[in-house]
């Protein structure tokens, strides 16, 4: 089973001068001299360095108190989660999984090797409580391809104890900048040695690639860069979802649509011809992701409204019902979910992704100002919105009325990711208008979700009628359920009048 374990540290350049007092450090009361450990340790990564590119680092270590394999993830500057796994002679399986989105079929190898005599210190507090571990690190690199180089140099690392304030490392970086310590130019040992032992040719390959990225000019530019930015967040929640981190699947999910959305909205800049069968896969994708997901929003909300129940009006075992029909189908979802990302239709999606990116099957539009090609697209989605809630509004109650709501919803949310990727090329009028349409939506999801929560009460409401169970609490939570969809029905023409008076519309 892996274990995870936030890290939080700085690093610093060393010229071997070791380290100055310490104890001049606020809350430092002592410092603990923990003696030197002899770490040894193997990178691994895709022999065009995937995982390096994406800020992730693969190593299997010896040595020291926590000898094993580690996958460091990046959560913030400074800040990286560190999964582990005992001891093996190949990559463990758990953690191959989390870098295949990243690796697919490439093969994962050893690339760097780093050797570190770690000289360690332990700044304590009065009470001897541990704030932080400091250490000097000698440090040998050597590349293990062909061609390779080798590299040595000493740094200091400070990192912060489990549950300390980050604060402290500010107080501690002040010490350090007063002796003449200065923060280090690369972000962790595995990048400092990637530049000082890669071949001759690959280090000029490497700079000419570090370039900084051009500013959007085109339509084409400012679509793109929403693109990339979805194919990005995929990228990056794919082992969120597969570790089942609060909230990953659904932002996943968010991010599948609005790629798909982007597509069908800017089919002017980028050729529908090319991008509708990849809006087809992401659709496939949005839909595996929401298996569990619409089942999880259902299970709170009825938890919610009967929560909100007096006692007196709870009836029957209905607390017990709904927890089996939540659970019903959660075991093998997770190993379900996993099968997906491991499947060639989704490392396939990726690739196509990273090829539309790579060479984007422009239209001729783009090259127009983008501020006109990109209006008129916003526009024409705003004008779909329009009409349906329109027709939402003049629908009368029932059925015709709630799913004219859904489809408005639903290009609502359309609109909303169009502004959003409008908004560096056309500003304050883009966001003005991503604004309205995150509260029409919203305002409509509370309506669509109603909808849905009386589909699931009469449902149950079957179920337990058949096991001679009351059903009058769900008769009472299907009528506060439609109480609050009349709730919404009233008030969206105001909604929707103030929508328009704003004038955010006029993109």
């Amino acid at each position: 089973m892996a274990d995870t374990q936030r890290e939080i540290e700085r690093k610093y350049e060393s010229d071997d001068s070791g380290l100055p007092d310490l104890t001049a450090v606020a809350g430092v009361a002592t410092v603990i001299d923990k003696g030197v450990m002899n770490l040894d340790a193997v990178y691994y990564d895709t022999a065009d360095e995937r995982l390096a590119a994406a800020a992730l680092t693969l190593r299997r270590r010896t040595g020291g108190s926590d000898a094993g394999w580690h996958l460091k993830v990046p959560v913030a500057p400074g800040v990286r989660d560190e999964i582990r796994e005992p001891l093996s002679d190949t990559v463990p399986r758990t953690l191959a999984g989390l870098v295949r989105a990243r690796v697919r079929e490439a093969e994962l190898a050893p690339l760097v090797r780093l050797r570190s005599d770690r000289d360690v210190r332990h700044l304590v507090d009065a009470e001897g409580k541990l704030l932080a571990e400091v250490s000097v690190d000698a440090v040998r690199a050597e590349r293990l391809t062909e061609g390779g180089g080798t590299a040595q140099w000493t740094e200091i690392e400070v990192e912060l104890a489990d549950g300390g304030d980050p604060v402290f490392l500010d107080k501690v970086e002040k010490r350090l900048r007063k002796a003449g310590v200065r923060p280090s130019s690369s972000s962790s040992k595995l990048a400092r040695a990637l530049q000082e032992t890669a071949p001759r040719s690959a280090k000029k390959k490497r700079k000419a690639s570090s370039a900084a990225p051009q500013d959007p000019v085109t339509a084409g530019d400012h679509v793109l860069a929403y693109v990339r930015a979805q194919r990005d967040a995929i990228l990056e929640l794919d082992p969120a979802v597969r570790q089942d981190a609060h909230d990953s699947v659904h932002r996943m999910r968010v991010a599948t649509r609005r790629l798909r959305s982007t597509f069908r909205s800017f089919g002017k800049v980028l050729d529908r011809g090319v991008t509708d069968p990849i809006g087809e896969e992401l659709k496939w994708l949005a839909g595996e992701l929401g298996v569990d997901r619409d089942r999880e929003v259902m299970t709170e909300r009825l938890a919610t409204v009967l929560g909100e129940l007096p006692r007196t009006l709870i009836s029957g075992p209905i607390r017990t019902r709904l927890r089996t029909w939540a659970n019903a189908r959660r075991g093998g979802s997770r190993r379900r979910l996993i099968g997906v990302l491991d499947s060639k239709r989704y490392l396939a999606l990726l690739d196509t992704l990273d090829a539309v990116i790579a060479e984007p099957p422009l239209l001729p539009d783009t090259a127009g100002k983008p501020e006109k090609v990109i209006t008129k697209a916003v526009r024409k989605d705003f004008g779909k919105v329009s009409a349906l809630v329109e027709e939402a509004m003049e629908a009368p109650p029932g059925a015709d009325r709630d799913l004219a709501l859904h489809e408005a919803r639903k290009k609502a949310k359309r609109t909303r990711y169009a502004a959003e990727a409008a908004t560096p090329a056309l500003g304050a009028a883009a966001r003005a208008l991503t604004k309205s349409m995150k509260s029409l939506t919203s305002l409509l999801g509370e309506h669509q979700d109603s909808v849905m929560v009386r589909v699931t009460l009469r449902e149950l409401s079957a179920v337990a009628h058949a096991a001679g169970e009351s059903s009058f609490t769900y008769g009472v939570l299907y009528g506060r359920e439609e109480q609050r969809a009349a709730g919404v029905e009233a008030a969206l023409p105001e909604a929707w009048k103030a929508i328009v008076a704003e004038g955010s519309v006029q993109v």
